[in-house]
């Protein structure tokens, strides 16, 4: 056991046994705690260690802090919430803010796409609007449509109804025998044999799309509520929808009378050039999850956006009567509204979006200069979104992705591992300088693995 202090500033030495009491989340807590990597603060497009040394973030926190860390505009404006109101009750009650936050996300949000309801993380946002889709179903009368299809290899939070959506079966493994029933999965789109080093969408794969069909057929249109999908899949390992899938989806689903819903909890907020990748993709869904960009990763907050359609049919029976019985104690927090307004101030302001859309050709290059090196069967990307895919250890699947990720950190960039590969997700106030910095630094570690 490593008994070493840990230094922070300000505070006393932490050994391990302080360590020992934080049961960490989707970590390996024995592994970390004997050697922790611990972070003390942020500013810009850096970490800092609890010694003093500075760590490139390559992965905005975690596909969150968009707009760069230590925001004073969003701090200032968090602080100002406090101290002017630190609650507000979210049922039956409500505070200026968050009227003005969900007019200010249906601005930008797809046309057509104009009420939202407010929660307090990703999984969260994704459980609110399988609630929705089955209410808004029993609403028309068709109360049959209690099933949902999502897509293997998807990522949809980590509540009972995101986790049995989801298809990544690390996270389903030890809950498998009390999923929520009803549901049904689409194939992946990864296809290395033929799209291996894709630029952007890939050639080949929107045939998959034709896949729901075949569980249309097989379950009946009358019983399917929706189909969720993230439009780029984020915690996977970056898989970009084929040229033509996401409107081949869209396209049955309108067929068939079926609710497409977007997960943009990574996608949402600028990530992949445009407010949302409904649009970046030009393809519009009924519903859209967001959280993580929302607000720059500073508070906890979640949203469902929603077709006025959906919205309406609910708004029906008695005038004084709960429409939807479903809601969070924090839904719509004083605090991360204030903080959601900030930080949509600094995407238009600084014109974020924007320059994702610039430097995305300089990201794009960067990351393809790694093709070629020891062990990399792949590279793939789209917008500010990146994944470099190795050759597994022999026997040892996922491995040589986490030890490539600890050699990062300890290379001085921060990068994220997904299996047997390694995720970019940098903040949009990155320079070139500093893709440049953050690409030569994981080359070199590749270079340095030994197989």
């Amino acid at each position: 056991m490593n008994a070493q202090p840990v230094i922070i500033p300000g505070a006393r030495a932490l050994t391990r046994q302080d360590l020992e009491a934080h049961w960490m989340p989707f970590s390996a807590n024995r592994n970390f705690k004997n050697q922790p990597r611990l972070l003390s603060h942020a500013k810009g497009v850096h970490y800092w260690t609890p010694e003093g040394r500075q760590i490139l973030d390559g992965v905005a926190g975690l596909w969150c802090v968009n707009a760069g860390h230590g925001r004073t505009e969003i701090s200032q404006a968090v602080a100002r919430s406090l101290e002017q109101m630190d609650f507000a009750p979210p049922f039956q009650m409500g505070h200026p803010m968050a009227f003005e936050l969900a007019n200010k996300i249906v601005e930008i949000a797809p046309a057509g796409m104009d009420h939202v309801f407010f929660v307090n993380s990703g999984s969260e946002a994704v459980e609110s609007a399988l609630k929705i889709a089955l209410q808004y179903h029993r609403l028309r009368g068709e109360g049959t449509r209690t099933r949902f299809i999502a897509r293997e290899r998807a990522y949809h939070g980590v509540n009972f109804g995101g986790m049995s959506l989801g298809g990544m079966p690390p996270n389903r493994k030890a809950w498998s025998p009390v999923m929520t029933p009803g549901v049904d999965h689409l194939p992946h789109t990864h296809d290395l044999a033929r799209n291996a080093f894709s630029r952007g969408q890939p050639e080949h794969g929107a045939n998959l799309a034709t896949e729901l069909e075949r569980l249309v057929t097989l379950h009946d249109a009358s019983n399917i509520a929706a189909v969720i999908v993230e439009p780029v899949a984020g915690s996977t390992g970056v898989l970009v929808p084929p040229k033509g899938y996401l409107q081949k989806l869209r396209e049955i689903c309108t067929k068939h009378g079926i609710l497409l819903i977007f997960d943009e909890v990574i996608t949402g907020f600028g990530r992949v050039g445009s407010p949302f990748g409904a649009q970046q993709f030009e393809v519009t869904p009924d519903i859209i999850t967001m959280a993580k960009g929302l607000t720059n990763g500073s508070v906890p907050m979640g949203a469902v956006l929603v077709r006025k359609e959906i919205y309406d049919a609910f708004m029906t029976g008695p005038e004084a009567a709960v429409e939807l019985f479903h809601g969070y104690t924090y839904s719509s927090h004083p605090t991360a509204c204030a903080a959601g307004l900030a930080v949509l101030d600094i995407y238009q302001r600084d014109g974020l979006f924007e320059r994702v859309r610039e430097l995305a050709p300089y990201f794009e290059d960067a990351v393809h200069s790694l093709k070629g090196l020891p062990g990399v069967i792949d590279v793939r990307n789209y917008g500010f979104m990146a994944a470099v895919e190795y050759e597994p250890f022999a026997g040892k699947p996922g491995a040589r992705g986490f030890d490539t990720f600890v050699r990062a950190f300890e290379a001085g960039i921060l990068v994220r591992a997904a299996g047997d590969i390694t995720a970019l997700s940098p903040s949009f106030i990155i320079e070139k300088s500093q893709i440049d910095e953050l690409v030569d630094k994981l080359g070199k570690v590749i270079r340095a693995t030994v197989v």
